[in-house]
């Protein structure tokens, strides 16, 4: 049985989300967000590079994006979507994974990606922390610190090895399995004082923060932070049904995750009514490109929904003046 018939279902009550979730609020929009309060950023302990709330937690920041909403008359539910469906007359069945369900005229899709960690002992628990993947997210924070470059493929290794040397002046290249640079790399990376580490890394060391990268050798090389490249694959599965499937995102030869296709700005899908903004397009997005993404979405949802009412007004009018 539906729990309720909603004009927009968020999925995802990240940046994103509760961005569109706004917009479409104060549009006079029947609103609600299904969120599984996993978003990508939770690890991290503050948003950074959002203009006016710096430095905010992630916990706060999308507690306050919840009271927003809720006092335009949107409604948040706690839980995780499980499918998509067209229900009847073209809504949609959005169902949750309590059982319950919910029918919409459109769906925002906002759920966001996860990123796909190195099978290393020892990483996962410093992931957010001491284990970063972005300097213009972190860089501030380990300024000046022992900062290890995790190579996945090597072209991306030297490229982070070289910006993150913005940050420090002690910047470690772990080639780990990437191979060797070549004469250019090596004398680029040389030239910046980026010492190169040969070696597989078996394990990251540390107790309550990381103190180092442990080599196949057996030698450990302190490090206080570390930085890797993951694919981030979008969290999508529930669309499945619909059609709608992640595609693969390559930077170069290398595999940059999946991503759901959609148009730039509005955020439509191949399905008609199905709209998707933030990490599940652009993989690489931060929380104030999400949130925009988020806010350009909704007012495309809206504008679709404006032009079927518009419609159906006409064609109800003119049956009135035909005295059909």
């Amino acid at each position: 049985m539906a729990t309720g018939e909603y004009d927009v279902v968020v999925v995802g009550g990240a940046a994103a989300g509760l961005s569109g979730a706004l917009i479409l609020a104060r549009a006079r929009r029947s609103v609600a967000v299904v969120d599984a309060a996993d978003p990508r950023n939770s690890p991290a302990a503050h948003v950074h590079n959002h203009l006016g709330l710096e430095g905010a937690p992630p916990s706060e920041f999308t507690a306050a994006g919840r009271a927003e909403i809720a006092g335009y008359g949107a409604v948040v539910l706690d839980g995780s979507v499980s499918t998509v469906t067209r229900g009847d007359g073209g809504r949609f069945l959005v169902s949750l994974a309590d059982g319950e369900s919910l029918l919409a005229r459109r769906v925002l899709a906002a759920s966001g990606a996860r990123d796909i960690l190195p099978d290393i002992p020892g990483l996962a628990q410093y992931w957010g922390k001491d284990v970063l993947h972005c300097p213009y997210c972190h860089g501030w924070e380990v300024r000046d610190r022992q900062i290890g470059i995790l190579a996945g493929d090597l072209e991306t290794a030297v490229h982070q090895a070289l910006m993150w040397r913005q940050w420090s002046k002690d910047i470690g290249l772990f080639l780990h399995t990437a191979g060797e640079p070549d004469s250019a790399q090596a004398e680029e990376l040389a030239a910046r004082g980026i010492r190169v580490v040969a070696g597989k890394v078996t394990a990251v060391e540390g107790d309550s923060r990381l103190t180092g990268l442990r080599l196949a050798s057996g030698e450990v090389v302190q490090r206080q932070a570390v930085v890797i490249v993951a694919p981030v694959h979008a969290r999508a599965g529930y669309l499945a049904d619909l059609g709608i499937e992640p595609v693969e995102q390559f930077v170069g030869e290398r595999l940059a995750g999946t991503a759901v296709p959609a148009a730039e700005p509005t955020g439509a899908t191949t399905v008609p009514g199905v709209y998707a903004a933030g990490n599940i397009v652009v993989p690489s997005m931060q929380v104030t490109g999400a949130a925009a993404a988020g806010l350009a979405a909704g007012a495309a949802v809206n504008a679709d929904l404006i032009a079927e009412e518009t419609e159906r007004a006409v064609a109800a009018a003119r049956v009135g003046r035909s005295g059909g």
